[in-house]
């Protein structure tokens, strides 16, 4: 649906329907310079956690499991890059200690677990290639989560 006040901007909660989803995203803040400079920086940080939690899957798969794997690839992985997008992507934003920014950024980041997980489960327990190739549903998963992540972050713990 069209916003009355600037047929530019697309109001994606009142088009959703009941409710609304949880991120509004309109056309004007993504173009904005600076959210979409976050935004690159955000990516590249999460190619970089992309790359370690592949790393430590492959590492603890044989003594731990694929799924247990996962858990602790993702705890250690969110850690990092909360700490890189605190001095990289949005450098002097936020406040408080650091530990309560650390797990702000962990509990909002909460649904973006349950798409990054969720999907590398569904995909560990229904797609064999996943299963020889784990990369691919990490991948998948960090991909799933990686909008709502962003959004989150930037509203919610580093503002």
């Amino acid at each position: 649906m069209l916003d009355q006040r600037n047929p530019a901007v697309v109001d994606v909660e009142r088009s959703a329907g009941v409710g609304g989803p949880l991120v509004v995203l309109k056309a004007e803040q993504a173009l904005d310079p600076t959210t979409a400079a976050q935004f690159m920086k955000f990516g590249t940080v999460g190619t970089l956690g992309f790359l370690a939690d592949t790393a430590v899957v492959y590492a603890l798969r044989g003594s731990i499991g694929l799924y247990a794997a996962g858990m602790v690839s993702y705890v250690l992985v969110a850690s990092g890059n909360w700490a890189l997008n605190r001095v990289w992507t949005f450098r002097g934003l936020g406040s408080g200690p650091a530990h309560r920014q650390w797990v702000r950024f962990l509990v909002v980041n909460l649904l973006g677990l349950v798409l990054n997980r969720g999907t590398y489960v569904a995909l560990i327990a229904t797609v064999p290639l996943c299963v020889e190739f784990p990369v691919l549903a990490v991948g998948a998963g960090g991909l799933a989560g990686m909008l709502v992540n962003f959004t989150l972050s930037r509203r919610m713990v580093f503002r």
